[in-house]
């Protein structure tokens, strides 16, 4: 079974996101800010990571740039979530590292295809 790492800080927007991919037979850890996340980071390393870009104390960039710098996660797909829809947005997530970056409100379909195609690489 496929781990995927949730990382988002509102409450109904990471529980929908969970059962979505929970229903499509994927495990799934979610965590509320960028520093939970780098603390399960820690001591595991999931198949995937969906990242929030604004997160509390430390943005959803940060996060993803610690992720691609460190040895043991560098290959780990990160899918930036973001309301933040302007060009330049996903411009510089790609630049931090992100291996794909998808605009709140999204189609599940459009979520589930990205997290296949960067599962299957």
């Amino acid at each position: 079974m496929k781990k995927i790492l949730l990382v988002e800080d509102s409450k109904t927007t990471r529980e929908i996101i969970s059962n979505l991919l929970t229903k499509q037979g994927l495990l799934v850890h979610s965590v509320a800010s960028g520093e939970d996340a780098l603390t399960v980071l820690k001591t595991t390393i999931p198949d995937l990571v969906i990242l929030d870009i604004i997160l509390p104390k430390m943005n959803g960039y940060e996060v993803c740039r610690h992720i691609k710098s460190t040895e043991k996660t560098q290959n780990v797909p990160v899918i930036l979530c973001s309301s933040k829809k302007e060009e330049f947005d996903r411009y510089w997530g790609m630049k931090q590292g992100a291996d794909d970056y998808i605009c709140k409100p999204f189609q599940a379909s459009e979520l589930m295809k990205m997290i296949g195609k960067l599962l299957r690489k």
